[in-house]
């Protein structure tokens, strides 16, 4: 474990993170999704790719790294790139879950790898919409106590930056993003996913002109269950 202090503009951010395989010398660089740590990425891939020197990254404002500022998803991506060089990483291989897989998307790996990656709008159902509406009606006659009854579990508890900046990257549309890509990718996608549905992988698959997706049994954590095949098809992808 090992902490690197990063500043940017006005913003110092501490960042922790962990180097598996250290001596190795091609890079991989995983990253977490919404709401979540490096731990969890590391439970899953920890134990596999062992030629790569693997760097599991608390993103800003997760796990023990911190933030105070309130951020797109550019934002972010300039935090992590910045990050990366001052460790001396090399962008050999990324591989973003979710949420981490836009700023993944952003820096432009070698190889870029998603799981069930967020950046396409997801259509809210009508009960979500009408809890929404009545959440803001709540807010605006000074009710915040209740009002906070009503918001989303992933913002719940949330530090009143951390809330603003999801407010922020929840309603980006990667699309532009996703089409402009010019390097390849390997989509892995959990069928029964309800956060990024199989339909968003889909399209993305669509956008990127080098691309292969891969739907694979589970939710949006399917890549638990699934770490072997995704690392095998990274091997097979370098090695040809």
């Amino acid at each position: 474990m090992a902490v690197k202090k990063i500043s940017l503009s006005s913003s110092t951010f501490d960042i922790h993170y962990e180097i598996l395989h250290p001596k190795n010398e091609k890079d991989l660089i995983v990253l977490h999704g919404w709401g979540s740590n490096k731990e969890i990425m590391k439970q899953a891939f920890g134990k596999l790719l062992p030629t790569f020197r693997h760097i599991y990254i608390d993103m800003p404002g997760f796990g023990k790294s911190s933030n105070d500022s309130i951020m797109d998803t550019e934002g972010y991506a300039e935090v992590i790139g910045h990050f990366l060089k001052e460790i001396g990483a090399k962008k050999d291989i990324m591989i973003g879950h979710s949420y981490g897989g836009k700023v993944a998307t952003l820096l432009q790996p070698e190889l870029l790898v998603l799981l069930s990656n967020s950046g396409i709008p997801i259509p809210k159902p009508l009960s979500v919409r009408l809890k929404i509406k009545l959440f803001k009606i709540l807010k605006a006659f000074g009710g915040s106590t209740l009002a906070q009854l009503f918001a989303a579990k992933d913002v719940q508890n949330m530090p009143q930056n951390m809330y603003e900046t999801f407010k922020i990257v929840v309603n980006e549309d990667f699309t532009p993003t996703f089409e402009a890509y010019p390097k390849t990718a390997l989509l892995f996608w959990g069928k029964e996913d309800t956060a990024a549905p199989l339909w968003s992988g889909e399209k993305i698959a669509s956008l990127m002109q080098k691309s292969t997706l891969y739907p694979l049994e589970g939710d949006h954590f399917f890549f638990l269950q699934h770490a072997d095949f995704i690392a095998d098809t990274i091997q097979k992808e370098i090695h040809g």
